[in-house]
C-alpha cells in the first residue's frame, strides 16, 4: 500500500512554527509528594510561599465561608495542578483569571488555569468556598471538632483539608495571614501574633499573622469563649495563653499547666538555642480530647489531658516541638523520630532540672521495664510504619536512643548537638539519616551502627550494647519521681 505525504500549507506551517518547542513539556503536577506513609499528601509542581485566609464562621450552624489566596512559584511547566481540599468550591482564579476545576480522590482539587504556567513563575491562586467542616468525612473521620461555643481544628498528620486549600505536606512550608470573623462575644485564635481586631455589624474580625515558615498541619484555628492571658519572656517574646471558660473541673489544672509556658520557653532556649518564632503560648478548648499537638507558636491541649491534674511535662513536650518538628520539620512522615524522640527527651531533661529523676535514671527505668519479648522493642523509632507512627515506643525508645547517644559522645558534644541542629536546619526539613550524618560530623565518630541498633532493629539492644550505653541496669530499678507525670502524657500522644 502506498501512503501519500501530506505537506502543510504555508499558513498552517507558520502556525506550527509559532508554537514554542517547550509547549509539549507542560504537564499536570503530581497529586502527591510521594510520602512513604501518605503518598497522596501534598502535591507536585509548585511551592507555596504565603497563605492569606479570609474567613467567616458561624458557630451555631457550623458554616465556614472563606477566600484563600495562595502565593506560589511553579517548579515545572504546569498544564494543571492539584490542591488538597474537601469543602465545596465556588470559584478559582489563577493570576486573576478564572480557572476550571474538578475533584478527584479523597481530597484532591484539580485546577486548570486559563493558560499553562511556565516553570519558575510566581502565581497567585484565589479560592472561594463554603461548607460545614464537621460534615466533611474522609475515611469516616473529621478533624474539625465542634465545641459548645465554637469549633477547633488541630490534628496530625492532616487537618488543613477541612478548612483551607493547600499543598498539604510538611515539606512545603509558608507564612500565614489568617483573618477570621466571628459573632461578637466570641473569639478566634490562631498562630502567631494578633495583628489587629475590629468589630462591625455584630461581627468581630481577628487578624493573626505567623511570619516564619509553617507546615499546614501546624496551622490551627479555635473559635469560642476563652480567658486569655498575655505575658512576655525575658527576651521580649509575646506569650498568649487561652483557656476555655467552660472546662469545668479541669480548668484549674489546665490553667496551672499552660501558665508555666513562659518559664518553660526560657529554659528550653538554654537547651535548644533561641526560640525560632514570633510568639509562643498555648490553648485549651472545651473538646473531649486527651491528645495535645504542637501547633506552631500556640500548642493545642485537649481538655482530658488534665484529667489527672496538672501536667507540666506535656507542656514541655509540645513547646520542645517548636524547635524539633516545627522549625526543623520532617522530610517524610517516616522520619517522625526527629520530632517525637527529641520532644520526649526534653521531658527527661526537665525531670533532671527539677530534681525528679535524671535522664539516666529514666533511661535505666524504661530499659528495665520492657523485657526482650515485649512488643515495645518491635517498633522501630527510625521508621515505625504508619500504623505505629504515634506508638509509645517512638517516644520512650526514641528518648532512650538519645540518652544512649549522650553517653556515647559525652555531654559537651551531645548538648552542642541539641543546639546546633535546630540552628543549622532552622525553618527547613530533615530526615533521620540527616541527623545521623550530622551527629557523626559533630562528634567525629562513626555512628551508623549505633543508630541502627537503637532506632532500626526490632529487638531489645543486647546487654553488651546496653551496658556500654546505659550501664545495663540489673534487677529492679526504682521508678523516678517524674515518671508518673511523664507516663500520663503517653495517652496525649495519640492523634
Amino acid at each position: 500500500m502506498r501512503h501519500r505525504l501530506l505537506v502543510p500549507g504555508a499558513a498552517a506551517l507558520s502556525l506550527l512554527l509559532a508554537i514554542p518547542a517547550s509547549a509539549a513539556d507542560f504537564s499536570p503536577g503530581a497529586p502527591g509528594v510521594g510520602d512513604t506513609y501518605y503518598p497522596e499528601s501534598g502535591n507536585g509542581g509548585y511551592d507555596v510561599s504565603h497563605y492569606d485566609l479570609r474567613l467567616k464562621y458561624q458557630p451555631k450552624t457550623d458554616l465556614l465561608e472563606g477566600t484563600a489566596t495562595l502565593l506560589a512559584t511553579t517548579t515545572q511547566d504546569l498544564s494543571r495542578f492539584n490542591l488538597d481540599f474537601g469543602l465545596k468550591v465556588s470559584e478559582i482564579r489563577v493570576n486573576g483569571k478564572k480557572a476550571t476545576f474538578a475533584t478527584s480522590g479523597k481530597h484532591e482539587l484539580e485546577v486548570t488555569p486559563a493558560a499553562p504556567l511556565e516553570k519558575g513563575r510566581q502565581i497567585s491562586v484565589v479560592v472561594r468556598y463554603a461548607g460545614k467542616p464537621s460534615e466533611l468525612k474522609i475515611d469516616d473521620f473529621t478533624a474539625w471538632a465542634r465545641t459548645p461555643d465554637g469549633a477547633v481544628i488541630a490534628q496530625e498528620p492532616d487537618s488543613a483539608v477541612w478548612w483551607f486549600p493547600s499543598n498539604d505536606h510538611p515539606t512545603d512550608k509558608a507564612t500565614y495571614d489568617i483573618s477570621v470573623a466571628v459573632p461578637d462575644g466570641t473569639q478566634a485564635l490562631s498562630n502567631g501574633v494578633l495583628a489587629s481586631q475590629t468589630s462591625k455589624l455584630g461581627w468581630t474580625r481577628y487578624n493573626w499573622r505567623s511570619d516564619q515558615p509553617q507546615a499546614t498541619y501546624l496551622t490551627t484555628l479555635a473559635v469560642g469563649k476563652f480567658d486569655i492571658t498575655t505575658d512576655t519572656t525575658a527576651n521580649g517574646l509575646p506569650v498568649i495563653n487561652a483557656v476555655s471558660k467552660d472546662l469545668g473541673a479541669n480548668e484549674g489544672s489546665a490553667r496551672a499547666s499552660i501558665e508555666r509556658t513562659t518559664e518553660i520557653t526560657e529554659w528550653l532556649e538554654s537547651v535548644f538555642g533561641p526560640y525560632p518564632f514570633n510568639a509562643v503560648g498555648g490553648y485549651v478548648p472545651n473538646v473531649p480530647a486527651r491528645y495535645a499537638l504542637e501547633t506552631q507558636t500556640r500548642p493545642f491541649y485537649g481538655k482530658k489531658a488534665f484529667d489527672r491534674g496538672t501536667n507540666v511535662s506535656v507542656v514541655v513536650h509540645e513547646l520542645a516541638h517548636q524547635w524539633y518538628g516545627d522549625s526543623v520539620s520532617l522530610k517524610d512522615w517516616k522520619d517522625i523520630w526527629i520530632n517525637e524522640g527529641f520532644a520526649a527527651y526534653s521531658q527527661w531533661l526537665w525531670s533532671e532540672k527539677e530534681g525528679e529523676g535524671t535522664a539516666q535514671e529514666l533511661a535505666d527505668y524504661v530499659y528495665a521495664q520492657h523485657p526482650a519479648d515485649d512488643p515495645f522493642w518491635k517498633v522501630k523509632p527510625g521508621n515505625p510504619g504508619a500504623e505505629n507512627q504515634f506508638d509509645g515506643a517512638v517516644y520512650d525508645r526514641g528518648a532512650l536512643a538519645l540518652q544512649a547517644l549522650r553517653n556515647k559522645v559525652g555531654d559537651k558534644v551531645f548538648f552542642d548537638l541539641l543546639k546546633s541542629w535546630p540552628t543549622e536546619h532552622k525553618y527547613g526539613n530533615a530526615s533521620v539519616a540527616d541527623f545521623v550524618a550530622f551527629a557523626e560530623k559533630k562528634s567525629g565518630k562513626q555512628l551508623a551502627g549505633f543508630f541502627d541498633t537503637w532506632l532500626f532493629q526490632p529487638s531489645k539492644p543486647a546487654s553488651g550494647a546496653a551496658k556500654r550505653a546505659l550501664g545495663a541496669p540489673r534487677g529492679s530499678v526504682a521508678q523516678p519521681k517524674s515518671w508518673k507525670q511523664i507516663a500520663a502524657t503517653h495517652d496525649v500522644h495519640g492523634h
